[in-house]
């Protein structure tokens, strides 16, 4: 009889983890919440017929070096738009920063900050591979890569203290580095925002910052493909409150437990040890999301029209506006003027709208279970860089952060990236371990962002929590090549 797994959530992770377990020969199922698969790579008509838009992720640089992507044949299936302007940053008075996905131009409009920016990219873009192997793992390891984890971890303690104001002396510099620090949604300066801003930035003048055509969507439809493929099944409309009904060798669960939900799901399992169910309370979430998707009767009417060219657009004015707002946030206040992650697909992706239409995804960082509805919040940043842009709206969709739990629980409280960003937890994601993917209880493994290599549409956590279940079954260590 064949072994049998299941995996709770239909997310890029549980989608890797179902793909790698079917291919190594389980009989898989995987249990959606929702009624349609992807999780935070999802796609659909929020506002209007014929507008598609992203209902979690939208851009997805580490989607495009993602070695199990990669291996799963992710890239080949998917149809992907890689921008040559990677992410812009409008100023006021029409000026505009951009990180062209060309290095040597991005350095060249920069000028008095273009060779900082040059020193402090350069070779992590050029070692993206040593990067990502480097940090994509548990820290509690020895650095396989012990020249680019220093590099690294100088780079995340300048930029992660007050030190990091000297690196960039102009307003344009500043404030395109500054964007990028605040994707952590946590207080600024800190080690662990310039961890992760560090590796984002990583793949802005090599992989680019890409999404694909039709929406992320497609992330989620080319791994249950290739599950379907191999005899996995996908069952939607299925709610997973607590795993005391699905321990794991009865007839249910089968042989292999893995979730790619909230790390608090795990402490529902009644063989949980006392002191492990400890371990995951002590787990903190970070502030949440607030999510406002705008039906455009045209594009955005940007001040600068180089910001056209670019699918993400930061929206936070100077460096020391985007500090002040991303303190406000932590703090647990809503910040006057927000920071906005602003993604408008639709100037590339010509599937996204109607002809002459558009599309603008926009979020801003609001405390935990924040009610705030951030529409004017929002349309007030895109129109202080955009004026009209307000005159242009067809519809809108709003998600709070106190909605996004009830639409996806592994969103606690709205935090987007399974769990707040420190160096702590950058150890301790979920618990201290080695191998944090592996829980106490017998075939159960977590596979969700809230463990390493953390946020991010890469499928990894997913791949290196099926890689230990395989390992700890069969006593073989597996590698991507065993199965693709």
């Amino acid at each position: 009889m064949a072994r049998r797994a299941t995996i709770v959530g239909s997310g890029p992770n549980g989608l890797a983890a179902a793909v790698a377990l079917a291919r190594a020969g389980y009989a898989v199922r995987v249990l959606e919440a929702a009624e349609t698969i992807g999780g935070g790579t999802r796609t659909a008509e929020l506002t209007l017929p014929g507008f598609r838009h992203d209902v979690g992720s939208a851009v997805h640089p580490a989607a495009l070096s993602s070695p199990f992507f990669r291996a799963a044949g992710v890239h080949e299936r998917v149809d992907w738009i890689i921008p040559d302007a990677s992410f812009a940053h409008p100023l006021d008075g029409g000026r505009a920063a951009i990180a062209w996905r060309d290095l040597g131009r991005t350095v060249e409009e920069l000028g008095a900050d273009g060779r900082a920016w040059r020193a402090v990219l350069g070779p992590l873009n050029d070692g993206l591979r040593d990067v990502q192997e480097t940090v994509g793992g548990p820290l509690l390891r020895l650095p396989p890569h012990p020249f680019m984890a220093a590099r690294f971890g100088a780079r995340m303690l300048q930029l992660g203290t007050r030190l990091g104001d000297r690196v960039f002396r102009t307003e344009a510099g500043a404030a395109l580095l500054a964007g990028v620090l605040a994707h952590a949604n946590t207080r600024l300066p800190s080690p662990a925002a310039a961890a992760a801003a560090l590796l984002l930035a990583a793949h802005t003048h090599s992989t680019g910052w890409g999404f694909p055509r039709g929406g992320a969507q497609a992330i989620a439809d080319a791994l249950s493909s290739d599950l379907r493929a191999h005899g996995g099944e996908i069952e939607t409309g299925v709610q997973v409150r607590t795993l005391a009904g699905l321990d794991v060798g009865d007839r249910d669960a089968g042989d292999l437990l893995l979730l790619d939900t909230s790390p608090r799901l795990a402490a529902t399992h009644p063989d949980v040890p006392p002191r492990y169910a400890r371990a995951l309370r002590r787990y903190r979430y970070g502030p949440g999301a607030a999510k406002l998707d705008l039906a455009l009767d045209g594009p955005v009417p940007w001040t600068n029209p180089d910001l056209s060219l670019a699918p993400t657009v930061h929206l936070g004015g100077s460096r020391a506006e985007i500090v002040a707002a991303e303190n406000a946030v932590a703090a647990g206040r809503i910040p006057a003027r927000p920071y906005v992650l602003a993604v408008q697909p639709s100037v590339l992706d010509e599937t996204r709208a109607p002809s002459g239409k558009a599309v603008l995804w926009a979020y801003m960082h609001v405390p935990r279970d924040s009610p705030f509805d951030p529409t004017e919040a929002i349309i007030a940043q895109v129109e202080r860089f955009a004026p009209g842009v307000r005159d242009r709206i067809l519809a809108a969709h709003v998600t709070t952060a106190a909605d996004r739990e009830a639409l996806n629980p592994a969103e606690v409280g709205g935090d987007i990236l399974g769990g707040a960003f420190s160096l702590v937890q950058a150890v301790r994601r979920p618990v201290a371990s080695p191998a944090p993917w592996r829980t106490p209880m017998r075939g159960v493994y977590l596979a969700s962002a809230a463990t390493p290599p953390g946020p991010g549409v890469s499928g990894m956590p997913g791949w290196w929590a099926a890689r230990q279940a395989l390992r700890d079954s069969t006593g073989v260590r597996i590698e991507l090549d065993d199965l693709f």
